[in-house]
């Protein structure tokens, strides 16, 4: 899945990037002479989205586009429409829900908040997908997104309402909003939630970050279910970055184990074979734990290390997903991805082609990436009075701001409040655009 592939179809309308670059124009500052305690002190137990954070705690990529790294393994989508079984497939679809999260791991930049209006598109014809973004609300901050297969084989959709708390040594950030993603061959949609990522450290040492709760994954026409559980790291750091659970059909039977970290991998494997496991490998830590008897301190905030980094392969596994390797240069690069890599990139044939609310045209993100620090902080610092502005005329005139390329409604599967990509973005028609930047 290599990133420097050339894309096929050269037509301007797929605003075709051909050879994508491998590193960023210039590599991030050090983040050391700053605290972040200075300026969250005063904000305990608030939301965070209404306090402004200095431009040296980013990452040079809008929220927008940090979304759309939800596609970087979208051959998992692929693959789960190439199977005739419901669990083959089911177990792909799970192994693309934790994927999806897999590029959090070590990026503890905070992408820059979207402005209203603000859109992000991306085409990949090597993986075989494209996608758009839109800001849909500012308060509180929701970001819709809808991505379907170049041969018509699947849709992916959402929309993601980061709700940040501020807990004294960590952040939270729990990502309501429901994920849909259908596949149109077998006339399958499956839903689900994405997990709770939590940055430690944010006072002194060094920032790590954890994502855990229960992500339940249902397939709504045959009623099976896969119910993943992201381990919090506990005492010893024995759990850190673990994902387990199991798919099950309708009646509750369990199908299969699912088993693996986050941050690395995910395996099946037969459900009567992983319980046998699971129950040695509790005799085992029980009987080194009394022979040791740790003395149990005050629970850290310090960096876990895990027991061993990899995960342990229980005979009979077969591997769903593995993560592919970061690019060397990447902890000078806000600890990017490949993939992460290419998505602010932009060229003279694009910009003619992409609509002026696209990110890659934000000049604050723009600035950053190119290691113009203090150029970054005005630019920012400027377009959020725009925005505040903006907003003030429209309660002058009473007039409503319009969403353009989606509106809300409910999710066509579970119900629940979503937002619906409305269609003709890719005609290529953007008149009465917003002036944002």
């Amino acid at each position: 899945m290599s990133e420097g592939k050339d894309c096929g179809g050269g037509d301007a309308l797929s605003n075709g990037i051909k050879k994508h670059r491998t590193s960023l124009p210039s590599p991030m500052f050090s983040r050391n002479d700053f605290s972040i305690w200075s300026i969250l002190r005063k904000c305990i137990g608030m939301e965070l989205s209404k306090i402004t954070m200095p431009v040296i705690f980013n990452e040079p990529l809008s929220f927008l586009q940090r979304l759309t790294e939800y596609m970087e393994h979208t051959y998992l989508i692929h693959k789960a429409s190439s199977f005739s079984d419901p669990v083959e497939r089911m177990q792909c679809v799970a192994a693309f829900a934790v994927s999806a999260v897999a590029s959090q791991w070590e990026r503890t930049g905070k992408p820059f908040n979207p402005l209203l209006g603000e859109t992000y598109e991306l085409v990949r014809d090597d993986l075989g997908f494209r996608l758009i973004s839109e800001q849909v609300s500012h308060h509180p901050p929701i970001s819709a997104f809808h991505a379907e297969g170049l041969n018509n084989d699947f849709i992916f959709h959402g929309s993601i309402y980061p709700k940040l708390k501020f807990w004294g040594k960590s952040v939270e950030a729990e990502p309501k909003g429901t994920i849909t993603l259908e596949l149109l061959e077998h006339n399958e949609a499956y839903t689900w939630t994405n997990p709770t990522c939590c940055v430690h450290n944010i006072i002194v040492g060094k920032l790590w970050i954890e994502q855990y709760g229960n992500v339940e994954i249902t397939n709504h026409k045959t009623g099976d279910k896969c119910v993943l559980n992201f381990k919090p790291c506990g005492l010893f750091g024995k759990e850190l970055h673990k994902v387990e659970g199991y798919i099950q059909d309708k009646s509750k039977k369990k199908l299969c184990a699912l088993y693996g970290k986050w941050t690395e991998c995910l395996y099946s494997v037969d459900p009567a074979t992983f319980e046998a496991y699971k129950k040695n490998d509790k005799k085992n830590t029980e009987e080194k734990k009394n022979s040791k008897q740790v003395s149990t301190s005050e629970e850290s905030d310090e960096m876990p290390m895990p027991d061993s980094e990899s995960v342990f392969v229980i005979p009979g596994s077969v591997l769903l997903w593995r993560i592919a390797p970061r690019p060397p240069n990447s902890a000078q690069m806000y600890n990017f991805t490949s993939f992460a890599m290419v998505l602010n990139e932009v060229d003279k044939e694009m910009e003619s082609v992409i609509p002026k609310t696209d990110c890659r045209l934000r000049p604050d993100i723009r600035a950053m990436e190119n290691g113009e620090i203090d150029q970054a902080s005005e630019e920012k610092k400027r377009l959020e009075e725009k925005q505040r502005a903006a907003r003030k005329n429209r309660s002058k005139s009473e007039e409503d701001w319009k969403t353009r390329w989606f509106h809300q409604g409910p999710n066509p599967y579970n119900g629940a409040q979503d937002w619906i990509y409305s269609g003709s973005y890719w005609d290529r028609n953007y008149f009465n655009l917003p002036d944002i930047y």
